[in-house]
């Protein structure tokens, strides 16, 4: 082996050091990285904005804390709309069970008996009277959430540590964006550096088509089945539109959920199938227009990741980093999938290979 190929390799057996030494790193400190992980993610997204208003002379600080309470108002929006809609939903779900119940009863279970050959007795009557009796307490669900949030101790103070850290990380991410990246790029070492560079941009290209262009589809796809089953008449539209707009970033995952939910919902509303069948075109459709026209318009299928790898890195992420590490598990794949696909190609590249 050359001089040169040992430097080449060398250099490749630094690269892997430093690599796994970041891994171990962040493995210890995931229990406090989610709010810096989030705020990085929000800032990234948000950073274009700030850098435009900086063009046209309004202060990054500025522009930071507008883009800051922007978002806030929009949360706070959500919050007060999606709470109180959310709250009489589940009342009028409450309310609605006995007849439920009249209809597991009189059909579900018959139907049942006939198809499987089963003796199902359930204490239905039971059951309908202990609902119809409790159901009023039910109410209040945002004015009751509160105390019982201050008693879960140490969990509930961490949760709401981080709830106030993301703003804070968030500002001063937003604000210092583009030093930041000027000091890591000026510590790259020199021999690096067109390689680094050549990585951060495909990363970057990566990243911007892949969470700018999927919160556009999660907007639009909620929309789609909000509208959709608000038009063929079902109750609990606004909800379960929600959730399956919002699980879109997950392949397929939105649709199977929003499906069963939407699925269960109608035939508790509806008397037979002729209601049940236009839920389930709302959702073929939504998937149709979701998979051939809008992901591929606004995300496009350059990430190329495997189903199997989606699957373990939600479940890594969300190991390591609870429910935001779910929402970053597949832009930080796709992100280690680009690296990978560098690092394969200079091994094969190498006196170490051949």
């Amino acid at each position: 082996m050359s001089v040169e190929g040992q430097s080449k390799d060398l250099h490749y057996l630094w690269w892997l050091l430093l690599a796994t030494a970041t891994g171990v790193l962040i493995y210890l400190l995931s229990p406090i990285l989610t709010p810096f992980l989030l705020a990085a993610v929000i800032a990234y997204i948000c950073n274009p904005v700030v850098t435009r208003m900086a063009a046209f002379k309004i202060p990054r600080t500025i522009g930071a804390i507008l883009i800051m309470f922007l978002l806030l108002s929009i949360f706070a929006a959500l919050v007060l709309i999606m709470v109180p809609l959310f709250e009489k939903e589940s009342n009028r779900l409450i309310e609605k069970m006995p007849v439920y119940i009249d209809i597991l009863r009189n059909q579900v279970i018959p139907w049942l008996e006939a198809r499987l050959n089963l003796s199902l007795q359930p204490d239905i009557n039971s059951l309908k009277q202990a609902v119809s009796e409790h159901w009023k307490s039910a109410g209040g669900i945002a004015a009751k959430m509160l105390p019982s949030l201050t008693s879960g101790g140490m969990a509930i103070v961490e949760f709401f540590v981080n709830l106030l850290l993301v703003p804070v990380v968030l500002f001063y991410l937003l604000r210092d964006w583009n030093q930041i990246i000027k000091q890591i790029d000026g510590i790259v070492p020199r021999y690096w550096h067109d390689q680094v560079a050549t990585l951060a941009r495909e990363t970057d290209r990566i990243l911007a088509q892949y969470l700018r262009g999927q919160l556009s589809v999660i907007f639009i796809m909620s929309n789609i089945y909000i509208t959709g089953l608000w038009l063929v008449g079902l109750e609990f539209a606004l909800p379960i539109g929600l959730v399956a707009g919002l699980l879109v970033f997950v392949p397929y995952l939105g649709t199977i959920v929003g499906l069963t939910l939407a699925t269960l919902a109608a035939f508790m509303q509806f008397q037979g199938w002729a209601e049940i069948v236009p839920v389930w075109i709302v959702f073929a459709m939504g998937q149709l227009v979701e998979g051939m026209i809008i992901t591929p318009w606004l995300v496009g299928d350059r990430i190329g990741l495997h189903p199997v790898i989606v699957i373990f890195a939600l479940l890594a992420f969300g190991q390591l980093f609870g429910f935001f590490g779910i929402l970053m598990a597949l832009p930080v794949s796709a992100v280690l999938l680009v690296w990978l696909r560098h690092i394969q190609q200079r091994y094969l590249e190498s006196d170490l290979y051949n």
